[in-house]
């Protein structure tokens, strides 16, 4: 983990380097003032030497001014080293997440997500930026203070490193029972992120069923839950800090009595008892922050361990050595599953599927929800591997082309249509970025995003917000479907694209996909007969398994399950017509 940090440190280690050297400076100068506090009070004030106090001042005036500048500046450069470092981890763990396959995703938590990108980086700046020079410089403020004292007074200095074994076996205890309250705040403010998305983005579906006050609830459970976290975390604080201070607090007590009584032997002058006070804070300080400098590592130490988890996490979907390189103008679009099989979650979803697709054919995919139609498109763009069986692109188990090669060749419309936050035509050019906006439009007008567009305010720079919330589901739909057009990719998966459109709209739809077709091959699926129109083949699955498979005359004689469906949608409306 720290090996890793530290490949986005290297690269500003000089400055770093520059900025913990600076540091120990300020710890060193920190020693001056006290010990020339001491030489006034013995040699201006007792001894009378009235000339060397100009020299004196002037060298506190300077050092405080100096100390000043010093700490501004590795402040400076700390703070601009961490924002570095974490602007590049933070793109590196966007990326690496953009790498992930849908499996993950589908384990993953949106608010955990959230969380390592935004809290846990956070953890990791105030690190680099704060507690590193931190720690070395209360360190060498504590070994430079016992040094100084040791000279003045080795019998003063030992009384009270006395309370310096107690300290450490408090910080010890603080930290074995801090540890895994981090980790504790850390997973339940997840928590809290996941809730306060998933409802952000449900709210129409919240209030539709009129479940407010159950989410409210709902909330403040996970958020009471995270306040409970929090503040078990500030109890173990709060039982640790205020004993460390009490104990720090005895040592004025010594220094008054302890260092009285030297005094009044003779072993020790005014100014060195002047010096020890003056050098309090800084035995002092480095105690009193020690607490404070374990809980800011432990909670680091919690943070990059996640982050590090999700570094390390592989996707489970990716290039094979030496990938076969494809194109949409260089694949021909054969398609062939061979005794497919696929398994989510222990529970079987295809059982043992095959079928074989020529290029230019237009397959209609039909069944029950939950049959595995959904999941013949999945496999199919390489979301999720097959258990079992083959999936041949071309002749070529599609495992053997590169991965983003195989994304641009096959295109999908999903059953679950996500607009970005941006305008109609940002969504619609998404699919080839490098398109003229009069390219666009001609793929606007192919998926009937023509028919709408003069209804939005501002044509297709209207923003549609996000998730498409300002536009219908037919219109969502449309606009996916102009996006795939426009990628032009020579398989073309359509997953449930017309089912919220009316059937005028439809009609216009089946149209657009059957010029679009021509040379491509094409995946149609969906519930309506009618989509079925002009496809060349259809498969009906059922359970995960092909129950029908030929084209839409001969299922129809067939009177299966394709039969039944067509006179449920068409065959009665048909009979109605003719009556």
């Amino acid at each position: 983990m720290f090996k890793w940090i530290w490949s986005y440190i290297r690269k500003y280690k000089f400055m770093m380097a520059l900025g913990l050297f600076l540091s120990s400076c300020v710890a060193a100068a920190n020693m001056i003032n006290p010990i020339v506090s001491g030489k006034i009070v013995d040699d201006v004030i007792y001894n009378g030497e009235v000339s060397l106090l100009i020299k004196l001042i002037t060298i506190m005036i300077a050092c405080t001014f100096g100390k000043s500048v010093l700490r501004y500046i590795y402040q400076l450069i700390f703070e601009h080293c961490s924002q570095n470092v974490i602007r590049r981890m933070r793109e590196d763990l966007y990326a690496h997440i953009q790498k992930m396959d849908f499996s993950w995703y589908d384990k993953s938590p949106s608010g955990n997500i959230m969380t390592l990108l935004t809290s846990d980086l956070d953890a990791v700046r105030h690190f680099i930026a704060w507690v590193l020079y931190q720690i070395l410089e209360n360190l060498l403020i504590y070994i430079f203070s016992i040094s100084v004292l040791c000279t003045i007074s080795w019998k003063l200095t030992l009384s009270f490193l006395v309370t310096a074994p107690i300290i450490l076996f408090l910080v010890w205890r603080f930290k074995i029972q801090i540890t895994p309250l981090h980790m504790k705040v850390r997973d339940q403010f997840a928590m809290l992120n996941t809730r306060v998305g998933e409802n952000i983005a449900g709210n129409r579906v919240v209030k539709a069923f009129v479940r407010e006050d159950y989410e409210i609830n709902r909330f403040s459970k996970e958020n009471t839950g995270y306040k409970d976290s929090v503040v078990e975390n500030a109890n173990v604080r709060i039982k640790y800090n205020p004993v460390i201070e009490a104990i720090t607090g005895l040592l004025p007590i010594i220094l008054i009595l302890f260092g009285g009584f030297l005094v009044m032997k003779g072993e020790m002058t005014i100014g060195s008892l002047v010096t020890f006070n003056g050098l309090m804070w800084a035995f002092n300080q480095p105690i009193n922050m020690f607490g404070n400098l374990v809980d800011n590592v432990q909670r680091f130490s919690v943070s990059a361990e996640r982050l590090y988890e999700l570094y390390t996490t592989k996707e489970t979907i990716k290039n094979c050595e030496n990938p076969i390189h494809i194109s949409p103008d260089t694949a021909k679009g054969n398609i062939e599953f061979k005794n497919v099989t696929f398994a989510y979650n222990e529970t079987v979803v295809l059982k043992n599927v095959s079928f074989t697709v020529k290029n230019g054919m237009t397959v209609g995919v039909l069944g029950p929800t939950g049959s595995g139609k959904s999941t013949i498109a999945r496999l199919l763009c390489r979301y999720y591997e097959p258990t079992e069986g083959e999936i041949l692109l071309d002749g070529i188990n599609i495992k053997q082309y590169d991965l983003e090669d195989l994304r641009r060749v096959i295109g999908i419309t999903m059953q679950e249509v996500f607009l970005f936050s941006d305008t109609v035509e940002g969504n619609i050019a998404f699919g080839n970025p490098e398109a003229d906006f009069s390219l666009v439009e001609e793929c606007a007008t192919t998926a009937r995003v023509k028919d709408f567009i003069d209804d939005l305010t501002d044509g297709y720079e209207n923003v549609v917000g996000e998730r498409g919330v300002g536009l219908s589901g037919g219109q969502r739909q449309r606009i996916a479907l102009a996006r795939l057009f426009l990628a032009n990719p020579k398989v073309m998966i359509l997953d449930d694209t017309t089912s919220a459109v009316d059937n005028e709209t439809e009609e216009k739809i089946r149209d657009s996909i059957k010029n679009q077709a021509s040379g491509h091959t094409v995946f149609i699926i969906s519930h309506r007969i009618s989509s079925f129109e002009n496809t060349d083949l259809i498969l009906v699955f059922n359970n995960g398994e092909i129950i029908e498979k030929g084209s839409p005359k001969e299922l129809l004689n067939h009177n299966g399950y394709y039969s039944q469906v067509w006179n449920d949608q068409i065959g009665i409306e048909e009979e109605s017509v003719n009556e």
